[in-house]
């Protein structure tokens, strides 16, 4: 018996003794999670709350967000545990809760109204960002005036100052990341209210050719106050292509198709830093977050192309098979960890905002898999979309109890969740019980406070356990503790599709 095959079979019986600790210990209600992690985005709400508002503690906020230069910047999301806008996690966030109505919001059932509600909200809110002819907003709010102070999103008193890129000060990253998650948004809400969907179209439009015009990186223009918070590591490329793959996507434009064409070779090739500070030389095919759209790009394309029989897709197809040899752990050229409970690890920031974004590529390219009755070859590991499907519940079973701890990392979700999430508005008193304001720093002691949240941000996921299966419910510990937008926003595509496979009982 060879090498190469021994190592894969002791590797397959890993994956397998993994699978069998996350999956079947417990079987989860898929339905529940869908709500609850659809909710948790009217928690991270900014600007004026409509009348349906359901986490009903939170309130308005940020009511004179572009007031000082005359532009309404009210509205769109807090990206995490903090108060400021960032736009260019919040365009990501924006472009994966489009992609999973698209894709799944047939599976969604009555929560795909509550999806495309939150997801309007993001798409207003960056209308209004790319509304001044030659600006895209950027961000609102100063981080570090910000990150001193404790303090609920009602009381702020922290500078909202509103940054842009223009053609002068070039931002192609976030400008691309905006465009395509107009373009993606069109198509979400194209058979509910075509009119709205049209103006997102020809706004995401417009906003790609100002990117790809005037390129950049925002890295260099607005730096010291995007980074060290949301740099861009891995370039504004992928950002270029991943909005000429939606607007193809949204349009069918031949245009587009060139642009694909013409820039996304280089992407899997190119030499590029990850959030985590390596430089990678292997190319960045195995890379897809709020930063890199690498195999985002070339898992959306394959899908796209393929039933049009376009022999181009031959490239984009190869570097997506590649992509799933690089996270299977029975695969000879896996890229990622593991813990020892079989949870996904990758280097750099919050890891479950990796589980949830690779797990949703996972089931979109199962489901391609299984149209077109093709398996993905590793080496001597042949790969089903079945294989792919499993994976991607067993991570999402993980995140719902399903580990070592039998703790779920959704907070609301079980009888066994986080208490002390690293996120001021759940932190302090919300103002229907503390009306009087809470200063900067009055806040601390809330921050301090080794008591539970008091106000429940239901359907957060936090930033999960390390790699050895702990987990400190410490709201200092942000790491581990603080929920964001972008972990959620994938994560609700592959619950719409798990919870449409009959998989569901009590948690």
């Amino acid at each position: 018996m060879g090498s190469l095959t021994l190592r894969t079979m002791l590797i397959l019986g890993m994956a397998v003794a993994m699978a069998a600790r996350t999956v079947a210990s417990l079987s989860h209600n898929y339905g529940d999670a869908l709500s609850k992690s659809i909710l948790f985005f009217e928690g991270q709400r900014s600007g004026k709350l409509p009348p349906n508002q359901r986490m009903t503690w939170r309130k308005d906020s940020g009511l004179r967000d572009g007031y000082e230069i005359g532009v309404d910047l009210t509205g769109g999301y807090y990206d995490a545990g903090d108060n400021v806008k960032f736009n260019f996690p919040m365009a990501f966030t924006t472009t994966m809760l489009a992609w999973s109505v698209v894709e799944f919001g047939g599976m969604m059932g009555s929560e795909k109204q509550h999806a495309l509600e939150a997801l309007r909200w993001g798409t207003d809110y960056l209308m209004k960002a790319t509304s001044v002819p030659g600006f895209v907003f950027a961000q609102v709010g100063d981080p570090y005036s910000d990150h001193n102070c404790w303090e609920r999103p009602e009381d702020m008193d922290t500078l909202r100052t509103p940054y842009a890129v223009s053609k002068d000060f070039p931002g192609s990253e976030v400008s691309g990341e905006i465009a395509a998650a107009l373009a993606a948004s069109s198509m979400a809400f194209r058979s509910v209210d075509r009119l709205y969907s049209a103006k997102l179209l020809t706004r995401a439009s417009t906003v790609f050719r100002f990117a790809d015009t005037y390129r950049g990186s925002y890295n260099e223009s607005i730096g010291q106050w995007v980074c060290p918070f949301y740099c861009d590591f891995s370039g504004y490329e992928d950002e270029l292509v991943w909005a000429a793959a939606w607007l193809f996507k949204a349009t069918k434009g031949a245009s587009y198709w060139s642009y694909l064409k013409s820039n996304a070779g280089n992407l899997n090739k190119m030499m590029f830093q990850g959030i985590d500070g390596v430089t990678y030389s292997e190319g960045a095919f195995g890379e897809f977050g709020w930063d890199t759209k690498t195999a985002g790009i070339n898992i959306l394309v394959t899908e796209l192309l393929v039933p049009y029989n376009i022999t181009d897709v031959t490239t984009f197809n190869l570097y997506a098979d590649k992509f799933i040899c690089t996270v299977l752990p029975e695969s000879p050229t896996v890229s990622v960890e593991y813990s020892p409970g079989g949870l996904l690890f990758k280097s750099g920031g919050s890891n479950m905002q990796h589980v949830t974004a690779l797990s949703f590529l996972l089931v979109s390219y199962a489901r391609h898999l299984q149209r077109y009755k093709r398996v993905v070859r590793c080496g001597d590991v042949v790969v089903t979309s079945s294989r792919l499907v499993n994976f991607a519940r067993g991570q999402v079973d993980y995140i719902l109890g399903s580990n070592p701890l039998k703790m779920s990392y959704m907070v609301g979700y079980g009888t066994k969740f986080p208490q002390k999430i690293h996120h001021r508005a759940s932190s302090m008193p919300s103002t229907a019980s503390h009306p009087d304001r809470i200063d900067c720093q009055g806040g601390t002691q809330y921050f301090m406070s080794q008591n539970p949240n008091p106000n429940q941000l239901t359907g957060a996921v936090v930033g999960g356990p390390d790699i050895n299966d702990a987990y400190d419910d410490s709201r200092a510990d942000f790491v581990h503790s603080e929920p964001t937008t972008y972990i959620n926003a994938p994560l609700v595509g592959v619950l719409a599709y798990l919870s449409s496979r009959n998989y569901s009982s009590s948690p």
